[in-house]
């Protein structure tokens, strides 16, 4: 990155603004402006998040705020309601008080005597949710946000579950939430109140993970502040990122064809970072981009950012399997509009002993809308244009749109026979995290043996370059031998040495689906149709290699297994894969460097105090037959050498499973936060260890508070939670 210090305005910071609620809570604020906003006022900019401000975000503030503000804008950082050195308590993600604090935020700038009385909000994770979910609530300074790693659907498509499956991020951001909601204030801050703000939020701080458990379907709990449920609440323009080996990798092409609103999507390859900080590389100048963006939008400037493509992404190219990539191969590609009408829907059947025709797949197949069945076919060796998915069985993996029970329990005529597999628990192990944040290494890895436990389905080698860009679906004729099952379903870029790298996957409860109908059990041998939406995808197989679907009926510990081991049965002929193919071959108008080199203002000076440690290792004790994912991530010690402040964190994720009993998984999160500053020692613990059975859900959790060695605040919880068909 470079760091730039000679910007068009010269600024001024001030490191902590209170800004009083109506109830009289005071949250606290971070702004930066031009000088010259005393005489000349200027837009304002929000990032409302609460992972504190004066110390855990700081180093990454700095790179971009000061950037924004040397550019012409008043940018505010504030900590949300009882985090960092606001006052009260954060009890739960997204809740309606929250957003009203956000619109009173709002209110507060745009009547600021250096602010002219418009505003935006920025910010990625949290922040990008705010932000959109607060402009569906259309405060009137909010002009325009740029958001970064978000969904528009809490339920379906966030990191609690997928598919109507129950994912183990909702654990481990749950444990996350735990620690950074109960950390106490800064006294050279708050003052002597610390401690009494610090013992309230212990004092009325539960596990998020159990509120969570609470809510298995698609109630109002998800539906609140999903603005998936009302696109055009929204009426402000959207600068939406995100990139593929994030979670969030979906959010931003529904936000393309949903939105009525001047709107542009970008989606390179990059985990849970910001563009301008985007690993695996290339990152961008994004920076540039949202000055643009703020120009047009804030101040009126008419300049070409709504030129152009809607969509910029990045075509991934093929790369082995690997944990972690530095940079991933490939090109900038570009789309008019979205939905584009230059990507086909290639629907192709899955056949056990040779390679399917388009012809041959069932009318109607391809998902929601059908598929195209003709142009744009898959090469496939000896015949470009013909080739299908063949299949294996192998020894025994997804967000869904649902099932629905189809007439008979028996193959028809020309139905084709029934392919079964009952996967282990192992099968999962190498599924990476499911939102990367790439470090630790956390992508899949080789899916060669995950595919031993699983079904497995290979178009014969490519004859020329096939690119896909947008979601996979895999509409599968099925029945299993459980009333709860779980497919999980994922793609994979074979090369010619055998090794296969995922490309996408996604998840699907059977009986659950996206939550649009209350979930059922499912009977045992009954025929049903279900319909898995992959993941959305840019990604090209070179010719040589081969496209590979696996399904599998766990992937533990990346999602929940069911609560007994299930037989699925695939139906061939009529069941299909559908790829969105687009030609490789299709100008994009674009240079080959659309963008500027990543740029921003020097980070805050900081020092390492202790060393960092980070693992992620597996394990498998083949006596007891125990298996184990250990992920470490511990960031040491560091002194914020600006504020003389020392602190520490450490994360720690354990999910284990033996042999394969279903209901012996279990994961567990622990976190310690340490700040130390002279006299001043705290530190916050907390530990949740989740298990279950075939009917609940147990969790067990710990949160203890320390001032030097003297533990000061100690609680415990033992809960159950019913399994809901889950």
């Amino acid at each position: 990155m470079r760091y730039v210090s000679n910007l068009p305005y010269a600024t001024r910071e001030a490191e902590h603004l209170t800004i009083a609620m109506s109830d009289g809570v005071c949250l606290s604020a971070h702004v930066w402006r031009p000088t010259s906003s005393d005489d000349e006022p200027v837009p304002a900019v929000l990032e409302y998040i609460p992972y504190r401000k004066r110390d855990l975000t700081s180093v990454r503030d700095s790179i971009h705020h000061p950037y924004l503000a040397g550019h012409g804008y008043a940018c505010v950082r504030v900590d949300l309601r009882g985090t960092g050195d606001s006052g009260g308590v954060l009890r739960d993600e997204y809740l309606e008080q929250e957003q009203q604090d956000a619109e009173e935020v709002l209110a507060w700038l745009a009547d600021q005597p250096w602010c002219d009385g418009t505003t935006g909000m920025m910010g990625i994770s949290w922040g990008a949710f705010a932000a959109l979910q607060v402009a569906a609530r259309q405060p009137p300074s909010l002009r325009a946000i740029v958001i970064a790693s978000f969904t528009d659907d809490r339920f379906a498509d966030d990191m609690h579950y997928m598919g109507g499956a129950l994912l183990s991020d909702n654990l481990a951001e749950a444990g996350t939430m735990f620690a950074y909601g109960t950390c106490p204030p800064d006294p050279a801050v708050v003052g002597r109140r610390w401690r009494e703000m610090w013992h309230e939020r212990l004092e009325n701080t539960e596990p998020w993970v159990l509120e969570w458990l609470r809510h298995q379907r698609r109630d109002d709990y998800w539906r609140r502040a999903s603005v998936c449920e009302d696109y055009q609440a929204v009426r402000c323009p959207v600068l939406a990122s995100s990139g593929w080996a994030d979670g969030y990798s979906n959010a931003v092409t529904r936000l393309l064809a949903n939105l009525d609103v001047p709107r542009k999507g970008l989606i390179g390859p990059w985990s849970h970072k910001f563009p301008h900080l985007g690993e695996p590389g290339p990152a961008i100048g994004y920076l540039q981009e949202v000055v643009r963006w703020w120009d047009r939008w804030l101040k009126g400037i008419d300049n070409d950012v709504m030129d152009g493509p809607m969509l910029r992404t990045w075509m991934q190219e093929s790369v082995p399997p690997s944990t972690s990539y530095e940079e991933r191969p490939g090109r900038w590609v570009a789309e008019q509009s979205w939905p584009s009408p230059h990507i086909q829907q290639v629907v192709r059947p899955l056949l056990r002993h040779r390679i399917g025709t388009p012809e041959e797949a069932p009318a109607g197949a391809g998902g929601p809308g059908g598929g195209h069945r003709g142009d744009g076919a898959l090469p496939a060796a000896g015949a470009a244009g013909d080739a299908g998915i063949g299949a294996d069985a192998g020894a025994g993996a997804g967000s869904g749109t649902g099932a629905d029970a189809s007439s008979g329990t028996g193959a028809g005529a020309g139905e084709g026979v029934a392919l079964t597999v009952r996967s282990p628990l192992s099968v999962g192990q190498f599924a990476g995290k499911w939102a990367s944040y790439n470090a630790p290494p956390d992508l899949p890895y080789d899916q060669r043996e995950e595919d031993g436990g699983s079904l497995v389905f290979d178009t014969d080698t490519l004859t020329e370059c096939v690119e896909i860009l947008g979601s996979p679906t895999v509409e599968l004729d099925l029945a299993v031998s459980e009333p709860v099952a779980q497919v999980a379903a994922r793609i994979s870029d074979v090369a010619p040495d055998g090794s296969a790298t995922r490309v996408t996957y996604g998840l699907l409860n059977i009986g659950r689906g996206d939550g649009t109908k209350d979930p059922e059990p499912l009977e045992p041998g009954r025929r049903y149709r279900a319909v898995i939406e992959l993941n959305g995808v840019a990604q090209a197989f070179p010719a040589g290699h081969r496209i590979r679907l696996s399904l599998s009926t766990s992937y533990w510990p990346l999602a929940w297994p069911p609560p007994r081991p299930v037989l699925l049965s695939v139906y061939e002929r009529t069941s299909t894969l559908t790829l969105p193919v687009r030609p490789a071959d299709r100008p994009d108008g674009l240079p080959q460097h659309p963008f500027g080199e990543p740029e921003g203002t020097a980070p805050l000076p900081s020092t390492q105090l202790t060393p960092v440690e980070e693992r992620w290792d597996v394990k498998r004790d083949l006596v007891g037959y125990h298996a184990e994912l250990e992920i470490v991530k511990d960031r040491g010690m560091v002194r914020f050498d600006d504020i003389c402040l020392d602190v520490g964190r450490r994360a720690y994720e354990r999910y284990t499973a033996v042999a394969d009993d279903f209901t012996s998984p279990s994961g567990e999160s622990a976190w310690t936060m340490h700040f130390r500053r002279g006299d001043w020692d705290v530190r916050v613990e907390t530990r949740t260890v989740m298990r279950c059975n075939e009917k609940e859900f147990l969790v067990n959790a710990t949160l203890d508070g320390y001032e030097g060695d003297r533990r000061v605040f100690s609680r415990s919880w033992n809960e159950t939670v019913p399994r809901d068909c889950l």
